[in-house]
């Protein structure tokens, strides 16, 4: 048996292959967003980026139709847009096994919410594993898919930042060589959800959950670990790891399935126990469960309910301190607020859009990093695709010379995800704002994939392009104006004749992501400071460029200096000087 070093999510991609998957589809997420990645280097695996995480599973969905095992990844807030094809497949069961893995983020490194996807499970009426390193990660995905098939059942399988980014030893086993090969097969009494069908699913789901319960009493994976004592912790996930250095001594109850609970397992393991803790991040998932059956436990009337759990910030609320927050540091270290890129697309349009006063609804992206000072430019964001649907309903309360102000923004991604539809409702039903659509030619925020505008295709194939500028046209859009955005004039002129016209209008900013393998060969050279030009004016800070520094020993005022390291020779600051202070190499 070999073993490697593997990230949660590169363990995953793993236990998929030694699993005999068939088919992998995911919308990119962080930080799940590399499982898929991963699972490329399995050429068996059939693996895609979707438009967005319900198409990512219902694909899935369609290949386990077909008899093969099948797999979708995301997000936790993916997990909401996949919610409606998810509820129902828990009525039809599967063909071919399922897995959902759903990847939570607890103190929001890179999303809006600290959503318990946990909820999910208990929701949807599926079993759910948790594991709490990449061993685990690995076991339990290909565990999964055995007791999908075996309880005819879609499973989730839940990450989270910790486990999916972090590393640990995981054992390589040989694939599953004897699963049945794939066919069609007609039933439409299970696959077919009509009312009727679908109530006499109903009770079958319901038994399906208590037969789960019993069956995972005397499964491994969930275990009890005697220590001495009478303190008992019952804990699951990368908890688990936290409870083994602040409870060293205590009896564990470690949980593999956290849906359905082992209810007898954890009455016997009580039983031992005088005092009993739950130790869980986020919601009192585990806990409230617990306490109705009975049980007396500890859990967030001590332990934090935001934010991630550290070993620190156990040992302190176990010993009743002030709990501090996950990501303070004792080292006296200098802000590092997240920024654009030098050289991004994105910032010549915030720029403007802050000039001509523009109230800009946001989205999820790379460019939501403009709503932080210097640049400022954007009012609002809640989700993958609002950006454009928030401006619509934000100008119905509007006078006429207000709701010209109002611009909504997303990128080519999001915009594929789910903005078209909100696109196609702002025309339907006229509402008089523009659209900017920031197209950089990548998924660029979780590492610049391809998505279906890019023309290419996770493995790197050239295929169909789709055509944004199309499609605003198809959804009745008359006024379309393509831009180059680092035209720094052209960008200003083109927003402002859109936001002047009384009828929805877009703005395609279009420009390769800089850091993208296909957008690197524009760079340029790098600029500098000609020092006798530059008066202190400071107007090149506003851009918010990571290349323009400041030196405050220069001169009397201090003046900008351009860290070559890190300019791209984009030209943005060279528009916004009005002393010809930056200088390009020849």
């Amino acid at each position: 048996m070999k073993k490697a070093i593997l990230s949660g999510n590169e363990a995953i991609a793993r236990g998929a292959h030694e699993a005999g998957v068939r088919v992998a589809s995911a919308y990119p997420g962080t930080p799940s967003t590399e499982i898929l990645e991963n699972i490329t280097q399995y050429k068996e695996i059939d693996a895609s980026w979707a438009p967005n995480e319900k198409v990512a599973l219902e694909v899935a969905i369609g290949a386990c139709f077909g008899g093969g095992r099948a797999l979708a990844t995301m997000k936790h807030v993916g997990l909401n847009v996949a919610a409606d094809p998810l509820f129902t497949l828990s009525y039809i069961g599967v063909r071919g096994g399922l897995v959902c893995v759903v990847a939570d983020d607890p103190e929001m490194h890179s999303s809006q919410n600290e959503q318990d996807s946990r909820n999910y499970a208990k929701f949807a009426k599926m079993p759910m594993f948790e594991p709490a390193d990449s061993e685990e990660a690995r076991a339990f995905t290909r565990l999964a898919f055995e007791v999908s098939e075996q309880f005819d059942t879609p499973v989730l399988l839940r990450s989270n930042t910790r486990i999916s980014h972090g590393k640990s030893i995981v054992e390589l086993h040989q694939p599953v060589s004897d699963l049945p090969a794939p066919s069609l097969e007609r039933n439409p009494t299970k696959f077919v959800m009509l009312p009727g069908h679908a109530r006499k699913r109903h009770p079958v789901v319901e038994q399906r959950i208590l037969d789960l319960e019993k069956w995972s009493c005397s499964q491994p994976f969930n275990r009890v670990e005697d220590g001495a004592g009478e303190v008992g912790v019952i804990t699951s996930g990368s908890a688990y790891q936290y409870a083994r250095e602040a409870f060293p001594d205590a009896h564990i109850l470690k949980l593999g399935m956290v849906y359905p609970l082992p209810k007898d397992l954890i009455r016997s393991f009580a039983e031992r126990c005088k005092t009993l803790y739950v130790l869980e991040e986020l919601d009192p998932f585990l806990e409230e469960q617990i306490k109705a059956m009975g049980i007396e436990v500890i859990g967030k009337e001590i332990f934090p309910i935001c934010g991630e759990l550290t070993p620190g910030r156990v040992k302190a609320a176990l010993d009743g301190l002030e709990i501090p927050a996950a990501y303070e540091v004792e080292a006296d270290l200098p802000g590092r607020p997240p920024n654009m890129c030098p050289g991004c697309s994105h910032r010549s349009v915030f720029y403007e859009l802050k000039r001509l006063g523009a109230y800009v609804t946001g989205d999820i992206g790379c460019y939501t990093l403009a709503a932080l000072p210097p640049l400022g430019a954007m009012d609002s964001c809640v989700c993958m695709g609002a950006g454009i649907s928030n401006a619509t309903g934000l100008s119905k309360v509007l006078e006429p010379a207000e709701q010209q102000k109002v611009v909504g923004v997303m990128g080519d991604s999001t915009f594929l995800h789910t903005g078209i539809n909100s696109l196609m409702d702002m025309v339907y039903n006229q509402a008089p704002v523009t659209v900017v659509i920031l197209d950089n030619r990548a998924t660029g925020m979780t590492g610049r994939q391809d998505n279906p505008a890019t023309g290419f295709t996770l493995a790197g194939d050239p295929t169909h392009a789709v055509d944004i500028a199309g499609i605003c046209r198809a959804l009745g859009v008359k006024d379309i104006q393509s831009i180059d955005s680092y035209d720094m004039d052209a960008t200003r002129e083109a927003l402002q004749a859109a936001m002047a016209r009384p009828e929805p209008s877009v703005v395609i900013a279009g420009r390769t992501c800089m850091l993208d393998r296909r957008g690197a060969a524009e760079r340029k050279a790098p600029l500098f400071i000609e020092a006798d030009k530059c008066v202190s004016c400071k107007a090149c800070l506003k851009l918010g460029c990571p290349a323009i520094e400041w030196d405050s020993k220069a001169g009397e005022k201090g003046k900008a200096v351009v860290n070559q390291l890190l300019c791209v020779g984009c030209g943005f600051c060279q528009h916004v000087c009005k002393f010809d202070a930056f200088g390009s190499e020849k």
